[in-house]
This record gives structure tokens, sequence and C-alpha cells, in this order.
């Protein structure tokens, strides 16, 4: 294997790592670990029109306890980790009960999929692809 693959192999692993570990601090709504996945320049953006984005780890960070407020039971499963050097996409299901206005309680199960970056072992940019109308719709608001 030449030095130049080998060097690919092994940032390829560390980008599947971060995503991994990204995904865990998710699962154990922990805006603490979450945070310390994402670089102080992290920048978050959604492809879904119900989404929002932020940009630096600090504000993200502030939003974080709200988002995992939000749902009872979050869950992330990724279905793969699709690393290349220093890109993943990580195809996954969100499933949990979205709290809403109370007293609201409705269970989600939504397919996405996050392109991350990363560099030096963190992540500076998640792009979250989700489709707003199946959330919409498996929360009354259609």
């Amino acid at each position: 294997m030449s030095p130049t693959r080998e060097r690919s192999d092994t940032r390829a692993e560390v980008t599947r790592r971060v995503a991994l570990a990204y995904v865990a601090a998710l699962n154990a709504h922990d805006p603490e670990a979450v945070a310390a996945c994402v670089s102080e320049d992290f920048v978050n953006q959604h492809a879904s029109s119900l989404g929002q984005g932020v940009v630096g780890r600090a504000a993200y960070r502030e939003r974080l306890p709200g988002f995992l407020a939000d749902f009872e039971g979050l869950r992330y499963e990724a279905e793969a980790v699709i690393a290349d050097g220093e890109l993943a996409a990580v195809p996954y299901r969100l499933t949990g009960t979205w709290l809403g206005a109370s007293p609201a309680r409705h269970p989600i199960s939504l397919r996405g999929v996050f392109r991350l970056a990363v560099r030096d072992g963190l992540i500076v940019e998640r792009t979250d692809y989700w489709d707003s109308a199946d959330f919409r719709s498996q929360t009354g608001q259609t």
C-alpha cells in the first residue's frame, strides 16, 4: 500500500470514529459531549426548511438542551458510516416522542443523513438532510 493511501485510510478511520462518537453523544442526551465533538468554528446547516443553522460551538451548545428536551427517548440509529478522508455520510433513523406544544406527544420515526466534515478530530461542518413534510405529518402539523 502506498504511503498516500495509508494516510487517506487513517483520515477516513478517524472521521468514522468521530462520526460514531457524535451519534453516541446525541443518544446520551449529553449537550457537553455533543459540543465536545465539534470545532470552535463549527457550522451547522439543515437542508430541511424546518431546521435552523448555527455557527460556532458555543451557539450550538446553547441550543442543544432545548432540542434534546423537545424529544423524549430521542435516538439516532446510524445505518452506516461512509467515510472518505475527512468527509462522512451517516444515514440515520431518528426515533422518539416529539413533545411539541403541551400536552401534545407524537411518536416519530424519521430517516435522514448527516454530512460531516472532520478536521483534527472534530466536526467542522454538519449538514443534516431530513424531510420536513414527513416530520409535519407525523406531528399533526399538516
